[in-house]
C-alpha cells in the first residue's frame, strides 16, 4: 500500500514539473521568434514612396509607370493582391526592383499648411490710404464677382480669374489682397512664390496642385501668391535640375489657373516687385490678365497714410505736418508707417505719452538711413 502511494506521489510531481518545463520552453521559443522577427525588420531595406503615373496591362498582368522622389520615372511590376490603382496614387515600392508592394494614403492638408499662411483677415478698405484707384479696380475684378456672381451671368460677361499687383516694395500690395478677402468674407491663403519651388525635385508642382485643391475646399477663397516672379519669370534654357523644377512648378500653376471655372469662387492675386521679368504666359488673357500698378504714394497719399497711422496717437499740437510730409517725399506706405512707429518709440524712451514734432523728424532720418543701407546691401549682394 505504501509503495503504491509513493509511486502516485512521484508520478504527480514529475508530470507537474514536466508541464512547467514545456510551458517555459514554449515561452522561450516564442520570445526568440519575436526577437528574430524584430531583427529581420531592422535588416530589411526601407521602402520608397512613389507616385503612380500610368497603369499598363500587358499579357493580363498589371504594370505601372511610377515617379520616384528624385523625379525619375520607371516601368515596374505591381505586387499580387493589391487593390485597383489609379494615376496619382501614392504607393510603397521596394528599393531593389521597385516593385509596388503597398498602396498608402497621403495627408494633403498637413503638407499644404506647412507652406501657406491661412487666415481670415481683418484689414478694411478704410485702413488703406492713397490707393483709391487701385481699390476701385480690385472691387470690380475680385469683390463684385464673389459677392454678386449672378450679375455677371445676367450680363453675359466672364470676370477675370485673377489679377496681378505690381510695384515697389512696401506700397500696400498685401494689404489690398487682405482687404478684399475681408470684404468678401473669403479665406485668405498666402503663398510665397520662392517656397513653391522645393528643394526636392517634383515637390513644387504637387504642392501647387494641393494648394489649389485646398483653396476649393475653403471657398470662397483668395490665393495670394507673393513674389510670383520667383516662379513665373521669363523662361530660359533649362540646363540644371533646379531650372527644370521651376519650369514644372510654373506649368502646374498655369494648368491650375486654366482649370478654374469662369465664375468660380476662388480668385488668384499675384504680387511682384519685378513685372519686367515676368513670363507673358502668366499675364495673357484668361489668366492674371488684369494688371494693377501699386506705386509709391503721392504727397496726398502720404498725407492720408500718415493720418491713418496717427489717428490713435497723441501728437503735439504745434507740429508742422506739411513740413513732415515734404520730408517723407518718395516714401512708400510701409516707410510712412515705420516713421510713425519709430516716433512713438522716441516718445516712449523719453517717458512721454505725447509725440513731439522732433520725434517725427528723428524717425524720418532713421528710416531714410535704414533704406540707404538696404540699397547698399542690395547693390553688393543682390
Amino acid at each position: 500500500m505504501k509503495n503504491d502511494l509513493d509511486k502516485a506521489v512521484y508520478s504527480y510531481s514529475t508530470s507537474g514539473a514536466g508541464n512547467e518545463l514545456e510551458e517555459e520552453n514554449k515561452l522561450l521559443k516564442d520570445t526568440i521568434e519575436q526577437l528574430r522577427l524584430e531583427v529581420e525588420k531592422y535588416k530589411a531595406p526601407a521602402l520608397l514612396v512613389a507616385e503612380i503615373g500610368e497603369i499598363i496591362w500587358q499579357k493580363q498582368h498589371r504594370h505601372a509607370i511610377i515617379k520616384v522622389p528624385n523625379g525619375n520615372q520607371f516601368y515596374v511590376n505591381i505586387g499580387d493582391g493589391l487593390p485597383d490603382l489609379i494615376p496619382g496614387d501614392s504607393v510603397l515600392v521596394e528599393q531593389k526592383n521597385l516593385t509596388i508592394v503597398e498602396k498608402v494614403s497621403t495627408t494633403r492638408k498637413f503638407a499644404v499648411e506647412q507652406f501657406v499662411i491661412l487666415e481670415k483677415p481683418t484689414v478694411t478698405w478704410e485702413e488703406i490710404g492713397g490707393l483709391q484707384q487701385q481699390i476701385e479696380e480690385i472691387k470690380e475684378v475680385i469683390e463684385l464677382p464673389l459677392t454678386k456672381p449672378e450679375l455677371f451671368k445676367k450680363v453675359g460677361i466672364t470676370p477675370p480669374k485673377g489679377i496681378l499687383l505690381y510695384g515697389p516694395p512696401g506700397t500696400g500690395k498685401t494689404l489690398l489682397a487682405k482687404a478684399v478677402a475681408n470684404s468678401t468674407n473669403s479665406t485668405f491663403i498666402e503663398v510665397v512664390g520662392s517656397e513653391l519651388v522645393q528643394k526636392f525635385i517634383g515637390e513644387g508642382a504637387k504642392l501647387v496642385k494641393d494648394i489649389f485643391a485646398f483653396a476649393r475646399e475653403k471657398a470662397p477663397s483668395i490665393v495670394f501668391i507673393d513674389e510670383i516672379d520667383a516662379l513665373a519669370s521669363k523662361r530660359v534654357d533649362m540646363g540644371t535640375s533646379g531650372e527644370r523644377e521651376v519650369q514644372r512648378t510654373f506649368m502646374q500653376l498655369l494648368a491650375e489657373i486654366d482649370g478654374f471655372k469662369n465664375l468660380g469662387n476662388v480668385k488668384i492675386i499675384g504680387a511682384t516687385n519685378r513685372k519686367d521679368i515676368l513670363d507673358e504666359a502668366v499675364t495673357r488673357p484668361g489668366r492674371l490678365d488684369r494688371l494693377i500698378e501699386v506705386p509709391n504714394p503721392t504727397l496726398e497719399g502720404i498725407r492720408e497714410i500718415f493720418r491713418i497711422h496717427t489717428r490713435s496717437m497723441r501728437v503735439e499740437k504745434k507740429t508742422d505736418f506739411e513740413q513732415l510730409l515734404k520730408k517723407m517725399d518718395n516714401f512708400s506706405g510701409a516707410e510712412v508707417k515705420a516713421v510713425v512707429t519709430e516716433a512713438g518709440y522716441f516718445a516712449i524712451r523719453a517717458n512721454r505719452t505725447i509725440v513731439k514734432e522732433a520725434d517725427f523728424f528723428k524717425a524720418i532720418t532713421k528710416v531714410k538711413r535704414a533704406e540707404e543701407e538696404n540699397r547698399e546691401y542690395a547693390a553688393m549682394f543682390g
